[in-house]
């Protein structure tokens, strides 16, 4: 493929993207995996470039654009005026002339409602905050600390290093096709981010106790609380998807996890089919759905998706999960709640809500590696700590 060409394509890709994006569609990855599906002619080299381009554009137009072809425009007027020379150089391939009054999308980080509730949590750092949010992400491991240990991992994989904070982690030094890795198929090791791995020993979980993890999709945390717990007691892990649910069993397999149960729960009838569990579980994990702002290092269209109305959405259905997963609370147990999303309206303030609307609940305090003092919430980010943006916070019902 010709420059010109490498363009038109990333353009093409952007305007399914920027549509997905507005009407609930399939991720980025997703769309761009299609799109050279049927493309067989690019080579690998014209899909990584064309790829690494189309993230740029992304990472650089805050708000969803009105097409492809206005966030290219947008994105190369403010950082590479270089592509703009390659438009109209080719009636085939490459794209149209520029005309005199073109569309171009505006260059920024965010959308201007996001920023300002993002500013609510970083004041003057916001702009750093949120820059470090949309540079490209590392790869952590979390080694299997029921199957091997951290020493030997770093003996045995060449190019990775100590995570800084999580006790399990591995970061890569570079490219790794890690599930074809020996270690990976043996179980050994798992992908899962540093602030994911963070959050999860944040629960503490103890072997021979009963824990429930609520939202457990693919089960990274699942299998994270699995080792801390020894494979002994009880995990339930529950999920409103199916394919997410049955990916987990083969996680499980792999890692030998053999306390792990799957629960697959209707959405809105979740209360009834965790009935059994009421005023049982020692330690209750929701990892709820959320507006994923902690995540914009893999997911940067995520600030095309989301808007003041689904973030209502999103808000409303983490108070009606911190309510179903606290009745399955035992006197004395414990509920960690963990959001992706480094806005206050997810974190402190369900928080603040729950306390105040039940009695019998009190904040508990818990060690985090980023903390050198007990802590009873904490908040992650890309730019203070290296991994992707969490908040979690712990309680303790009376």
């Amino acid at each position: 493929m010709t420059p010109a060409a490498r363009i038109q394509a990333a353009i093409d890709c952007l305007d399914q993207i920027a549509t997905a994006a507005r009407d609930g569609g399939a991720a980025a990855d997703t769309l761009i995996a299609r799109y050279f599906s049927t493309r067989r002619y690019a080579g690998s080299k014209d899909r990584r470039a064309v790829r690494e381009l189309i993230y740029e554009v992304i990472r650089s137009i805050g708000t969803c654009p009105r097409s492809g072809r206005a966030a290219m425009i947008g994105y190369a007027s403010a950082h590479a005026p270089d592509l703009l020379l390659e438009f109209g150089t080719d009636a085939s391939h490459s794209p149209r002339a520029l005309d005199e009054d073109e569309d171009a999308a505006d260059s920024s980080l965010a959308p201007e409602w996001l920023l300002s509730r993002l500013r609510a949590r970083f004041g003057s750092s916001t702009p750093q905050e949120v820059r470090a949010l949309l540079e490209r992400a590392p790869l952590d491991l979390r080694v299997n600390i029921l199957r091997t240990t951290r020493d030997a991992m770093l003996a045995e994989i060449e190019g990775v290093s100590a995570c800084r904070y999580a006790r399990d982690g591995l970061r890569t030094s570079g490219a790794m096709a890690v599930e074809s890795h020996p270690a990976f198929n043996d179980g050994l090791i798992e992908v899962q981010d540093e602030g994911s791995q963070l959050t999860a020993l944040a629960c503490a979980a103890q072997p021979g106790t009963t824990v429930l993890d609520l939202c457990a999709g693919a089960g990274g945390k699942t299998l994270a609380l699995a080792a801390d717990m020894a494979n002994t007691g009880r995990l339930i892990a529950t999920d409103t998807d199916r394919g997410r649910l049955d990916r987990l069993a083969l996680r499980v397999a792999r890692a030998g996890v053999t306390i792990a149960e799957r629960r697959l729960l209707n959405p809105g009838k979740e209360a009834a089919a965790l009935a059994d569990l009421t005023g049982g579980v020692d330690l209750v994990l929701i990892d709820a759905p959320c507006s994923g702002t902690g995540t914009w290092r893999r997911n940067p269209e995520a600030r095309w998706r989301l808007t003041p109305q689904r973030l209502d959405r999103l808000i409303a259905e983490q108070r009606r999960l911190l309510d179903i997963g606290a009745a399955c609370v035992k006197p004395g147990g414990t509920l960690v709640y963990v959001v992706c999303s480094l806005l206050p309206d997810e974190g402190e303030a369900q928080i603040k809500r729950f306390l105040s609307m039940n009695d019998g609940w009190e904040p508990a305090e818990f060690r985090i590696a980023t903390d050198p003092k007990p802590v009873t919430s904490a908040v992650v980010t890309p730019h203070r700590h290296g991994c992707d943006g969490f908040f979690v916070a712990r309680l303790t019902r009376l």
